[in-house]
């Protein structure tokens, strides 16, 4: 059989590759748990993906089905082994500060802007445009291919826990959903949230400035970009205005204060990045806690900031926690300080995701940590953890898909590990392969994401040779 120009059949397919990606961009599919239902569960924008992705397969002769409306697949061909490519079509909020709609699915400068082109509507379409080519060329197949999507990556992963329920877990598979060329090994995920432990009955020494409430970020996963903190003020506001200002100018970061009903607002702006690495990332709540932990505060405020401050300013890595550790396949534990919240009534607590490496054992993580919390009137509350993967690198799968990355791109396909987690953790023997080429910004989750119109149908192409050369 002659090969296959894989690359001249997706730009066949071009124009409707983008009307598709377009459509499916342009559903502000982000968790909506406040306007759920049972039709619903996760919110009308999320459905609507899922139902856009299972219409597409029903439009080109795929087998498709819904599962309880959190999660589906589209499918083809038969055999007693299957391949699964495992894609999301949640995406995590907007946030602020875009070029262009974040919604709007706009084309520029060879690039397609929106939330959710690069993570993972963008690589989702892919996927299924590279499932479209082999059955329309018919080629023949002895697995089952079955694109499986979720809608809840972003926060719990109900999703593929609910769809696995149900159905059967494929013989071997990869997410798209990263980077290229193979992500063989991703660290362990756990979240939790940090508590302040308050009496009730106790009475609180009050300060020259009581902090009325203080918010930042609304993700675990996400570095916060805005801070805010409305401050009471016993004397005047000038000087904490002027040294606010000071403290702006220092940091070289944005900020700005009003003054709302006599207390005193300040905000503060950071940048955003995917919580897998606080380095890439500007935290909004941290810089604003830094600020604060310096005043003269009520206890309870005073308490929870200067925590937070001695714990976790400049340090992603638990040095001062003493929980850092690293290994030789997937490098550092993490800690990102997602969610940051405090008033006057139930006190503060933060939200973090700690991205552990592969040999850590996160039991006794924990426990080094609640210690330590305990001494300082804190507790951890809501804790989850899911485990570290890793396949390995002389698995078929693995072999299997260096030989087409070489073969499409003519570069080494190095295998690589990383902090994020992504579904291909959802599959016994599953790695994550692409979308973002080397050398390529990592634009997740941070404010005008998007992706290169010539590596998606690069990546389709890589796709489609991945998978039929996995399930012929």
């Amino acid at each position: 059989m002659k090969a296959l120009d894989w690359l001249k059949e997706v730009h066949n397919r071009k124009d409707d590759f983008i009307q598709d990606l377009q459509g499916l961009l342009q559903i502000k599919s982000v968790l909506d748990e406040e306007n759920a239902s049972e039709d619903a569960p996760f919110g009308q924008g999320v459905k609507d993906a899922l139902t856009f992705m299972l219409e597409l397969g029903k439009r080109d002769g795929f087998e498709d089905k819904n599962v309880k409306n959190v999660a589906g697949h589209v499918k083809f061909g038969t055999g007693d082994e299957s391949i699964g490519i495992l894609c999301h079509v949640d995406v995590v909020p907007e946030g602020d500060g875009w070029t262009s709609d974040p919604y709007g699915a706009e084309i520029r400068d060879g690039k397609i802007f929106a939330r959710g082109a690069l993570d993972d509507k963008g690589p989702t379409m892919a996927a299924y445009y590279a499932m479209k080519i082999i059955k329309e060329l018919d080629l023949p197949l002895t697995k089952e291919v079955k694109m499986i999507i979720g809608t809840d990556e972003e926060s719990d992963w109900r999703c593929v826990t609910t769809y696995f329920k149900e159905e059967p877990m494929p013989t071997m598979g990869f997410a798209p959903d990263a980077d290229f060329p193979i992500i063989y090994a991703e660290k362990g995920i756990s979240d939790f949230d940090i508590v302040q432990s308050l009496d009730m009955k106790a009475v609180y020494k009050t300060g020259k400035v009581e902090v009325v409430s203080f918010t930042s970020g609304r993700r675990y996963n996400m570095v916060p970009d805005f801070a805010e903190a409305k401050l009471h003020v016993q004397s005047d506001q000038t000087e904490i205005i002027q040294r606010f200002q000071e403290y702006l100018g220092q940091e070289k970061i944005k900020g700005q204060y009003i003054v709302d009903s006599g207390n005193l607002v300040l905000e503060l702006e950071g940048v955003s990045a995917h919580g897998m690495e606080p380095k890439n990332g500007v935290n909004a709540g941290l810089k604003l806690v830094a600020f604060l932990a310096e005043l003269q505060l009520d206890e309870k405020a005073a308490n929870y900031f200067q925590f937070v401050n001695g714990y976790f300013k400049d340090d992603s890595r638990g040095q001062r926690l003493g929980v850092a550790y690293n290994d030789d396949i997937t490098g550092d534990l993490t800690l990102n300080v997602g969610i940051l919240q405090y008033n006057q009534q139930s006190g503060g607590k933060l939200g973090l995701t700690c991205r552990y490496p592969v040999t850590n054992e996160m039991d006794k993580t924990k426990a080094v940590l609640d210690q330590l919390l305990a001494s300082n009137g804190f507790f951890i509350e809501n804790f989850t953890d899911s485990k570290p993967h890793h396949v390995d690198k002389n698995s078929v799968l693995i072999q299997t898909l260096s030989k087409v990355y070489l073969e499409q791109t003519g570069e080494e396909p190095k295998l690589i590990s990383i902090g994020g987690g992504t579904y291909a953790r959802s599959l016994e023997n599953g790695v994550a392969f692409g979308p973002l080429f080397p050398g390529r910004e990592d634009i997740a989750h941070q404010k005008n994401e998007y992706m290169f119109i010539e590596d998606l149908l690069k990546a389709t192409a890589i796709y489609a040779q991945a998978i039929y050369e996995l399930a012929k």
